[in-house]
């Protein structure tokens, strides 16, 4: 891995959380860390991914590994450990070969999130590490495991595509998705819009030639863009 920046505290606004905070990890924190990963665990588990984080993963030596790399964070709410999560710069190594797909970017640096979980009744975990990584880094890469339709619906409402499929060191399957902010990000969504309204305008043009040629005068249906 690449060397990691210092990185300040970084102070979060919530509506039911007045003192949000995200912060680097230390060794000392790891006694809160683990039942963290704990009740992150049981949640899976409580919506079928039993998959994920089996055989005593994450350990105190892979959070250990990510403070040693300046990466390890800790989510506050007043004071108390309420999430944590892994915050690393590429390269990846499992992220070397993609599979059924492509990244959206293969070119520029990035940063992984690894180890994303939260205590129950802790709401807002996922948006606050989003905060507090997009304002590092503008390329951020993750990856989850397919049960894990938890992740996949938070990914997908903060703008994540699905890349293809990575394997880990262990050889288990993970999905692999990808988020780039920034102009070259603007730039494909004005490629997509044009091409939207090329796909609107071009359905117009069939309707109204084919009205003009006595087909019909009935009230044509909306049109709706194409989803991609």
């Amino acid at each position: 891995m690449g060397t990691y920046p210092k990185q300040q505290t970084h102070i979060l606004k919530m509506n039911n959380s007045p003192s949000r905070i995200i912060r680097p990890a230390t060794t000392a924190d790891i006694p809160d860390i683990m039942p963290v990963f704990d009740e992150a665990r049981q949640k899976m588990q409580a919506s079928g991914n039993w998959k994920q984080w089996i055989n005593g993963y994450p350990s105190v030596e892979v959070v250990q590994n990510d403070i040693q790399q300046q990466g390890g964070f800790v989510i506050e709410d007043d004071g108390k450990i309420v999430g944590y999560f892994a915050f690393l710069p590429s390269p990846e190594p499992t992220y070397k070969e993609i599979f059924d797909g492509q990244w959206l970017d293969d070119t520029l640096p990035y940063h992984v999130i690894h180890r994303m979980g939260g205590k129950h009744g802790t709401h807002g975990i996922f948006s606050s590490i989003m905060e507090f990584a997009f304002a590092r880094e503008r390329n951020i890469r993750i990856d989850t495991h397919r049960d894990n339709v938890i992740m996949q619906h938070n990914l997908a409402k903060h703008g994540f595509a699905y890349c293809g499929i990575i394997y880990l060191v262990s050889g288990d399957e993970r999905l692999a998705f990808q988020e780039v902010r920034g102009k070259r990000l603007e730039g494909r969504r004005l490629f997509k819009y044009f091409f939207q309204l090329r796909h609107i305008l071009t359905i117009f043009n069939l309707f109204h030639g084919k009205k003009l040629r006595g087909v019909g005068h009935r009230t044509p249906c909306a049109v709706q863009p194409y989803a991609s």
